[in-house]
């Protein structure tokens, strides 16, 4: 017999499944030419001061939160592929717009739509995933997508930062355009994809017929709030390195700045590189993803409390102060790499199928919340003592740990581990089961 055959569902290859990671370096590189420059680009094309243009910034990204329960409704009604078209659409337009953005209102409603769609984006990406993918497909799809983004993101800058060096100010202009081309180039890669129907298991339901409570299915879920609330706890430990980690070099340990952007790219070659790899290693270890997810947990808070030592001691050592901080951005990586693919899936899988949009918005928002919040919260406790924003960080990775094992009991079983499939993905679902009101979810 064909050993292609005998393996089991949860391993199964869906056509067109390159698509997507392919799609995420694609929108890495347009990503990774704009982020880094963002505040500078803003001042160059506006000529308003730092200031204003990280309030608009600040304003339009919080505003921007509204649009997720919209999103996720519009998921489950009309599917994650057609919502990523319209996304990518107004990302497009947003970003060939901004350099003509001259005025401060034309910049805050530019700003305001285009961070909408960003907000969005996220949910509507992991409800595909969720739609062409299958059990363990799942968790290998979500590490391949995440480490070529990564690896996306880090060409994309090295190549803003050759293009401004050589076309000095509009090279800024040029950046922000190759991130509109990187979108609409992105959304003709998706094209090969094609959603597989009952990819969700049993209980799947096809598009437009899904409904069932709006989000008050998602309030009255305590188990998915759980990981929700987890998410949240772990997401504050993201936003570190990219907030954290510069103020607490140059404020507390009084480092080289150069350390600073080594730190983001040993995380950024690690993630890159390591990704698949280590998402691989997971999963032939048969972990469940809670146990995963809480691992890199536990990495985060091993790499915090290692931050709250060195912030003690204070190393005078150049060579001393920077292997350290080496070994806590490694140990703080590996923990992202085992943390995002379990934790991402789990939440894919824990959503019951006929709602997955708006359970992946209502999650999306424990990231646009943590994003939102971290600034404020790790700058305000940094005035009160270098060591105090990582304490805080080890007790939220501890407890959304904690929380995630607490829960496991609670959620459906193809949430924990994938399960084999009892029929083969491309066969349709029976008329009976996908009216079936309830889905596979206990």
């Amino acid at each position: 017999m064909n050993t292609r055959k005998r393996r089991s569902g949860a391993d199964e290859r869906v056509p067109g499944e390159w698509a997507l990671p392919v799609t995420a370096a694609v929108n890495g590189i347009g990503t990774g030419m704009y982020v880094p420059f963002t505040l500078v680009f803003f001042h160059a094309v506006t000529g308003l001061s730092f200031p204003v243009v990280g309030a608009v910034l600040t304003a339009t990204g919080l505003a921007g939160i509204a649009v997720l329960p919209f999103a996720g409704t519009a998921v489950d009604r009309y599917g994650a592929q057609r919502v990523l078209y319209v996304l990518y659409g107004v990302r497009v337009a947003g970003f060939a717009l901004y350099p003509f953005a001259r005025s401060l209102a034309a910049f805050a409603a530019v700003a305001l739509v285009t961070a909408a769609a960003d907000r969005a984006f996220p949910a509507a990406q992991q409800s595909l995933i969720g739609e062409v993918a299958l059990g363990a497909g799942r968790d290998r799809l979500q590490a391949s997508t995440r480490a070529l983004q990564n690896a996306g993101s880090g060409a994309g800058a090295l190549l803003a930062t050759l293009v401004i060096s050589l076309a000095g100010s509009a090279g800024y202009t040029y950046a922000a355009w190759g991130n509109a081309l990187s979108f609409a180039l992105a959304a003709l890669l998706l094209r090969p994809l094609r959603p597989v129907r009952g990819a969700g298991g049993a209980g799947a339901v096809p598009l437009g017929r899904r409904s069932g409570g709006g989000y008050r299915l998602v309030l009255a879920d305590r188990p998915f709030l759980v990981v929700t609330g987890a998410n949240f706890l772990n997401a504050l430990s993201y936003s570190a390195l990219s907030v954290l980690f510069p103020l607490f070099m140059t404020e507390w340990l009084h480092g080289p700045a150069a350390l600073t952007g080594a730190a983001f790219t040993i995380n950024t070659v690690l993630c890159a590189v390591g990704g698949v790899a280590v998402g691989a290693r997971v999963r032939r270890a048969g972990a469940r993803r809670t146990r995963a997810a809480a691992l890199g947990g536990g990495l985060f808070a091993t790499a915090f409390a290692a931050q709250i030592v060195l912030g003690t001691l204070r190393p005078g050592s150049g060579p001393v102060l920077g292997g350290a901080l080496i070994a806590v951005v490694v140990v703080y990586t590996v923990g992202e790499l085992i943390h995002s693919p379990a934790a991402q899936v789990l939440a894919v899988e824990a959503a019951p199928e006929k709602a997955r949009g708006r359970y992946l918005a209502a999650y999306q928002m424990s990231w646009s919340l943590a994003k939102a919040v971290a600034p404020s919260l790790f700058t305000a406790l940094l005035a009160l003592d270098g060591r105090a924003p990582w304490a805080v960080l080890v007790a939220t990775s501890a407890i959304a740990a904690a929380l995630l094992v607490r829960v496991e009991r609670r959620l459906p079983a193809q949430a924990l581990r994938p399960l084999p499939l009892t029929r083969h993905p491309m066969t349709p679902v029976p008329a009976s089961v996908a009216a079936a009101p309830g889905g596979t979810r206990p």
